[in-house]
This record gives C-alpha cells, sequence and structure tokens, in this order.
C-alpha cells in the first residue's frame, strides 16, 4: 500500500465571517477533520498543514487580521510541516511537493477549506503530479455563491459540483469512516 498522509488545507478562523463568505454548507467537516487528524496522529501516519496568507490587506485571511489563524485544533504538533500559501494551490510557491517526495508518500488524503478553491485546485494539481489523492467529502466545505450570469448556487450545490468534478478523474470521493477504514485501521500499512 502507498504511504499517505492527512493534508489539512486552509481550516483558519476567518472562514468563520459569514459576513464576508456568506453560507456554508456542511457544519460537521471541522469535527470529522479533527476526527481523521486524531486518527492519523495516533497511529503515527504523517499529517501536512497548509495556511493560506491573502494579499488583500482587507480579505479575513490577511496576515495583519486574526482570521488569518488556524482554528482551534488545527494547530501543527511539533514533527509536522506548515506550507504557507498565497494563492489556490498548495503546491504553487511552497516545498510541499519537496516534502512529500523527501518522506515517499504517494497518497494524498485531503480535507480543508473550500472545496471549489483551494482544496480543488490542490487536488487537481497533486493529480497532475503523479499523486494519488482521497479528497474526505464530509471533511470540505464550501460556500454559496453567485455565478458570472447572476444565477444563485447553494453551499451544498458548489460543494456537490466541485466534488463530481473531481471525482475518478482527479480524486476518489470518501467520506471519514470510508477513510478510517482503508487508510488508518489498515493492518497492511507500511510505513
Amino acid at each position: 500500500m502507498k504511504k499517505a498522509c492527512l493534508l489539512i488545507i486552509d481550516v483558519q478562523k476567518g472562514f468563520e465571517d459569514a459576513g464576508f463568505w456568506g453560507v456554508r454548507n456542511n457544519p460537521n467537516a471541522e469535527v470529522n477533520m479533527l476526527t481523521l487528524i486524531d486518527a492519523f496522529r495516533n497511529t503515527n501516519l504523517p499529517v501536512f498543514h497548509v495556511q493560506h496568507q491573502s494579499e488583500n490587506e482587507n480579505a479575513p485571511l490577511h496576515p495583519t487580521k486574526l482570521g488569518y489563524q488556524l482554528k482551534a485544533g488545527f494547530e501543527p504538533k511539533e514533527n509536522e510541516p506548515l506550507f504557507i500559501k498565497s494563492v489556490n494551490s498548495a503546491f504553487i510557491g511552497t516545498t510541499l511537493k519537496d516534502e512529500l517526495d523527501k518522506q515517499g508518500i504517494h497518497q494524498l488524503i485531503v480535507v480543508g477549506l473550500t472545496t471549489n478553491h483551494c482544496v480543488s485546485t490542490t487536488v487537481r494539481i497533486a493529480a497532475n503530479y503523479g499523486y494519488g489523492v482521497s479528497l474526505v467529502q464530509d471533511a470540505t466545505a464550501a460556500f454559496a455563491v453567485t455565478s458570472y450570469n447572476g444565477r444563485k448556487f447553494s453551499a451544498q450545490d458548489v460543494h456537490e459540483s466541485a466534488l463530481s468534478h473531481l471525482h475518478e478523474e482527479f480524486a476518489e470521493i470518501l467520506s471519514t469512516e470510508e477513510v478510517l477504514a482503508k487508510w488508518v485501521k489498515s493492518s497492511h500499512y507500511i510505513q
């Protein structure tokens, strides 16, 4: 079995600003993410963290804002790398790929925010680089959007659409329970 890591993308306080982002789906996403973090840590599987650093001074994820901080419980442990990015992909402008290759990791278990932006972009590039990707559908979330033509899409529709575009082309779409069964509780995992 390939060596896997949990990749946690942009779980930051700024995403709690409903006035800026709007309505979100999947309110239990963070609970599921924390379940996976605990499981990976308890079995000594690698955990990687990504944090978005907005260049827009008015954005909630700008480093001068409280929203830039990772949410409680999502802070990296001493041996867990943190990659700071300023674009949608966790691979651009970071050493993520170098660290994955150095540790011999071939499979990414991806969780985080938001499904249709940084999660999707990172998943696509990871797949293009040749990594296997498992995207955890109940450990990600999206916000409602208004399209170029004024059409409104609910947060759940945005989330489902993003997952559908990634499914079977860039990633396998799994639930938290499926990830636990396949990657964490697996007795044939080789470190």
